[in-house]
């Protein structure tokens, strides 16, 4: 028996060996076969002299100047690798101080050096076949920006791999983190919605990498050799589109929607919406593209059309795409589908039951119906709004607001005049500056000069110098100090405590993290005082409700 039994082991681990063996060979396999798609350049650029003076840049016809404003404001032209090899010319310290920030970021979620090597080794398996999801276009000019980009970071992978990988990375951020800080608004009025009868659109872009990611905002303007010019709104080394205009007056937006956890990257979507932008004019071209393409998150994109004097929603998930359309004259996006394609889906309804999709929604809803009709300085003030349902306060940051203070951007379009906002720090109560496309495209600007319309510049919001400001601010990097406190266990004043409370008194959030520091130091009678406290106040998430009580219980 006895020996039977050491058979029986013997054999076992032999086939778990074999298993672990097989496995590992796979998983080799599939990372050392990954394919990037790295594109054969095989012509000359033009050998431009970059000229650099103060925050002005120019390589050839392309044009890179620091605003005023803080905006950078970018024209490139020419063919895809051109245009991508001009962009890194001109952007080389730009590129390195948004990568640099963006991998500070995840070390500092991630600290361990291994673990980011395994990330990395992930990284690329997940993505293994991603390059095939991105047209060949687009695959060229990413390739001419990443030749700029440092080898500081080339233990993640080659610069073109990252590049193309950061392209996916707000995919995924999307699907794994729920969204949890990418809650976008957007909205469109036309016809007796609009003061002047003409299509207007909002948008709030709310992703939030850190501030320092959203430091150096680029207005990029488009001349491409095919396609429509656009103009576009993103960061250094993004070619996607985020939010955006074209020639035509044809604009894109997106907003998250909730997604599953993606088993294989497909087309990200700003790489899609780029696409709509550079070849459509019409709400039909635009679908027609997003048909055409595979995508590995769920995502509303906010169609609007000079052309067809009105907007339009695609609605696009990994396994269905729908158009919504309204009967109104005004459509509103927040992250949840509409369309009759999506009226059963579990992943959506639960998205409506949970978030605070629903919520922004009712509220957009609600402020248009009190500002109508609409214009521009209208839709500032709504796009900077800061309280709930009803006027309610619900405290700075809330994601149940439309300004929950965390927006990349946030940009508003007139599709027939070709005029777009778009705002400065920080966030949205900066002054938004305008852009009229018919003056860029069509004119020869100076870009050593402002390229910006100074007569349709909307003002700053007064809120910037009010005490709201002034606690938002103090609220948070109060919060920055008391986390670290609470992780290091450390003793914060009562002082302390009393000014953080004092700077969001309606904010459920403050209260949590109160209760927090109290539970990090052994007092758990006082900590439960402010989770009950917490959860008196507006909640934007069933989840982040139900985290709450799992510590009071």
């Amino acid at each position: 028996m006895h020996k039977y039994l050491k058979r029986v082991v013997r054999i076992s681990l032999y086939v778990l060996l074999v298993f672990i063996l097989s496995l590992g060979g796979i998983i080799g396999y599939m990372y050392f076969s990954a394919d990037m798609c790295i594109p054969e350049i095989t012509e000359k650029v033009p050998d431009h002299k970059l000229i650099i003076e103060d925050n002005y840049r120019q390589w050839g016809e392309n044009y890179l100047r620091k605003s005023e404003s803080g905006l950078w404001e970018l024209k490139v032209t020419g063919s895809d690798y051109e245009r991508g090899t001009a962009i890194g010319k001109m952007s080389e310290d730009l590129l390195y101080y948004q990568e640099k920030v963006f991998v500070d970021q995840i070390k500092e979620i991630v600290p361990s050096g291994s673990y980011l090597r395994f990330l990395g080794f992930f990284t690329i398996l997940y993505n293994r076949n991603l390059g095939k999801n991105v047209p060949e276009e687009y695959r060229r000019e990413i390739y001419g920006v990443s030749q700029a980009c440092s080898d500081e970071f080339d233990y993640i992978s080659t610069p073109y791999e990252r590049q193309l990988n950061y392209h996916a990375a707000h995919d995924l951020g999307h699907a794994m983190q729920d969204y949890m800080l990418v809650g976008c608004s957007s909205f469109a009025t036309w016809g007796s919605q609009s003061t002047d009868s003409t299509l207007i659109i909002g948008r709030n872009f709310d992703f939030y990498v850190g501030d320092d990611f959203a430091k150096n905002k680029e207005v990029l303007f488009y001349e491409p050799d095919k396609g429509y010019k656009f103009v576009s709104i993103a960061w250094p080394g993004m070619t996607g589109v985020l939010s955006g205009m074209n020639e035509e007056g044809l604009t894109v937006t997106i907003n998250a929607a909730k997604s599953s956890i993606p088993t294989s990257a497909k087309t990200p979507i700003s790489i899609l919406t780029r696409e709509i932008l550079q070849y459509a004019s019409t709400i039909e071209d635009a679908y027609e593209i997003a048909k055409k393409r595979e995508t590995f998150v769920s995502e509303s994109i906010l169609i609007g059309s000079a052309k067809d004097k009105k907007a339009a929603i695609i609605e696009k998930s990994p396994d269905n795409i729908g158009l919504f359309t309204t009967s109104e004259e005004r459509i509103i996006c927040t992250n949840h589908f509409q369309s009759d394609i999506f009226a059963n889906d579990e992943r959506n309804l639960e998205n409506i039951r949970t978030t605070d999709s629903n919520y922004r929604y009712k509220r957009l809803t609600e402020l248009l119906d009190k500002n109508k009709p609409i214009d521009e300085k209208k839709v500032a003030s709504i796009l900077r709004n800061t309280k709930g349902l009803k006027e309610k306060e619900i405290g700075l940051t809330n994601e149940m607001a439309i300004n929950q203070f965390i927006a990349h951007h946030s940009v508003i379009f007139k599709p027939e005049q070709r005029i777009i906002w778009v705002s400065t720090h920080p966030w949205q109560i900066g002054k938004y500056v305008a852009y009229d496309l018919n003056k860029i495209f069509k004119g020869n600007p100076d870009f050593r000069k402002e390229i910006y319309s100074d007569e349709y510049t909307i003002a700053e919001d007064s809120l910037r110098y009010n005490n709201t400001y002034t606690n938002l601010i103090a609220y948070k990097d109060l919060t920055k100090d008391i986390k670290i406190q609470i992780k290091e266990k450390s003793t914060v004043t009562e002082d302390m405590l009393k000014m953080y409370e004092a700077t969001n008194p309606e904010y459920y959030h403050m209260y949590e993290i109160i209760g927090d520091y109290y539970d990090s130091q052994g007092d758990k009678n006082k900590a439960k005082i402010y989770w009950k406290k917490a959860l008196t106040k507006e909640i934007p998430k069933i989840s982040e409700k139900e985290r709450i009580l799992k510590k009071i219980k």
